[in-house]
């Protein structure tokens, strides 16, 4: 940022934050002609967005419509209704129907951006009318980091679990492939290893892979696409506040080098600023209890609320407020946040337990649906189901990943961190020991584990039916019969690691209409503001319909408040 951008004040349109749905307006913004400021609180660019798995959940997309005629509006429109219930205006629903497939089409088209279909991830709730099982998700293709030239110093890191070996990218599709471990997965990491390898001329200047995946390659795909716009993106520049005038938001105020400035916007300014999961005090006063903001799998520091406050000042209404997009996670020693806990759940020779030593959840069901049963089951237990422990056995550690321990097949306990011992995991001879250290009721663990290795041997979970969908599986052994998610825990030594009520950030905000404004309790709009992504109000309600079920919503009402601005000139 030269001094000479910086002094400028005045543009068109001010968007608050840099994550995917921050970057997707400006790029609309930009192309229909607008002068278009980012303003980003941190030192990096990307937000959430750069360490998410970067999928988009867009019914009745293109890129499936080339291979299969099994989607339409009307089914995706009963799934969402099916799934999302009252809790939503039909009239959002609609919009981003509508929007999303024309968003993904035209941001391919003109932009940097760059999706595959992934045709077989399932919907998240294969129970419901209209679900399907695959096509709705799209998977982020690689992206060349050198195109980003300097700028690569200021994209936002991936989470080291994203990435094969920590440091190899991979897309959603590679990952399934190698954890469902289905044929040819050996060949698959081998090749990536040598890829990864064989870039000698990237490797003498750089640990990381050259190639971005995931959230990642989408924030760098979009920070050059806005490089291409010549669209300024100014980091440690905090949002603290709208400038109202007349009835109309005309600005903000930010922190910029130790001293307020105000900016000012023509026609308007887009929240896209995250939500308030890292702000202790909201946490407490929304969420349910307990909830720790070191719980959460988001950058420490942002998302702490600003967008949230700053609206609720202007009169803005509000929706969701006690919601988050749960998701348990593992807090790893050294890391300066915890570890979102997604696909292992579904291997097979693993459980959760609360402190009676019971099962209480699926634990392949979806990560939203996983933690609000943690809190369900807290309440009913006076306080033993959070934390919650998810326990495994050697045959379990040899072949899989848990967190950030590797399958012990490539990462035996001699080569573990001394320190993880006892705080990211715990270890024994037997269940009775095991369950001595972490506290939980022995008689009840050696129970529940009696039970699942019966249903290991039936493949059926009578208690909670575990494997017995399309979305469990998923992410199970497909080598694993009769039930891929079913496996018995016999061979020790046993292992536990602790699940917190963790989160990927928080679900309500202000709340919007059809065309991303915000409005009062009234529902009248406040003129001239826009909020997007998780400072808004989620239009899945307090469903988790699918996979990139954050990010497409947040992408596509970024296209719609663009295309709404365009029509207020």
């Amino acid at each position: 940022m030269t001094a000479q951008v910086q002094s400028k004040t005045h543009y068109d349109v001010i968007v608050v934050g840099s994550g995917a749905g921050a970057m997707t307006s400006a790029v609309f913004l930009a192309d229909q002609g607008f002068n278009v400021l980012i303003v980003e609180k941190s030192n990096q660019y990307g937000g959430t967005s750069a360490i998410s798995g970067g999928g988009i959940w867009i019914p009745n997309n293109h890129y499936f419509a080339r291979l299969s005629d099994n989607d339409s509006y009307a089914k995706a429109l009963t799934y969402l209704k099916a799934a999302v219930g009252e809790t939503v205006d039909e009239e959002r629903l609609r919009a981003y129907l509508d929007n999303a497939p024309k968003m993904i089409e035209q941001l391919t088209r003109s932009s940097r951006v760059r999706y595959a279909v992934a045709d077989k991830y399932p919907d998240y709730y294969p129970h419901l009318p209209g679900a399907l099982a695959g096509g709705r998700t799209l998977d982020p293709e690689l992206f060349d980091t050198s195109l980003l030239g300097d700028e690569l110093a200021n994209l936002r890191k991936p989470s080291p679990s994203t990435l094969l070996m920590g440091r190899i990218a991979w897309t959603a599709r590679d990952a399934h492939k190698a954890m469902a471990r289905s044929f040819g997965w050996r060949l698959l990491i081998m090749k990536l290893m040598l890829r990864y390898k064989l870039d000698f001329k990237w490797r003498r200047k750089s640990k990381m892979d050259r190639r971005a995946s995931l959230g990642s390659s989408l924030v760098a795909s979009l920070r050059r696409s806005l490089m291409d716009r010549n669209v300024p993106l100014w980091l440690n520049t905090d949002f603290s506040g709208l400038i109202n005038d007349n009835q109309r938001i005309t600005g903000i105020t930010v922190q910029q080098d130790g001293a307020e400035r105000e900016l000012y916007a023509r026609y308007g300014v887009i929240l896209a600023s995250g939500g308030f999961e890292q702000n202790q005090a909201l946490r407490d006063r929304y969420l349910p209890s307990p909830s720790r903001q070191a719980w959460c799998a988001t950058p420490p520091g942002n998302n702490t609320g600003a967008a949230l406050i700053a609206g609720m000042e202007q009169g803005a209404a509000t929706a969701l407020l006690d919601w988050a997009w749960w998701a348990p996670t593992i807090a790893v020693v050294g890391e300066d946040k915890p570890r979102a806990v997604f696909a292992e759940r579904a291997f097979p020779g693993a459980i959760v337990v609360n402190g009676e030593g019971q099962r209480f959840v699926n634990e392949a069901a979806p990560y939203l649906e996983f933690v609000d049963a943690m809190y369900q089951d807290n309440a009913k237990t006076n306080g033993k189901s959070v934390p919650a422990w998810v326990i495994f056995d050697a045959h379990f550690r040899f072949n899989y990943a848990m967190g950030p321990l590797m399958p012990g097949q490539v990462m035996p306990d001699s080569r573990l961190r001394k320190e993880w011992l006892n705080s990211l995991y715990w270890k024994a001879d037997t269940l009775d020991d095991l369950a001595r250290q972490i506290g939980v009721d022995a008689s009840g663990l050696q129970a529940t584990v009696g039970k699942v290795n019966d249903y290991a041997v039936t493949g059926v979970d009578l208690d909670f039916g575990r494997g017995a969908n399309v979305f469990d599986r998923y992410y199970g052994d497909c080598n694993i019969k009769p039930n891929p998610c079913l496996a018995p825990l016999r061979k020790g030594p046993f292992y536990a690691m602790r699940l917190d009520a963790g989160d990927i950030g928080t679900k309500g905000g202000l709340l919007t209409n059809k065309h991303a404004q915000v409005v009062r309790e009234d529902g009248t709009s406040i003129a001239g503001l826009y909020a997007i992504g998780n400072c808004s109000a989620s239009v899945m309600g307090t469903r988790y319909p699918g996979a990139g079920g954050t990010l497409g919503p947040a992408m596509t009402f970024a296209y719609i408040a663009a295309n709404h601005l365009a029509s207020q000139r």
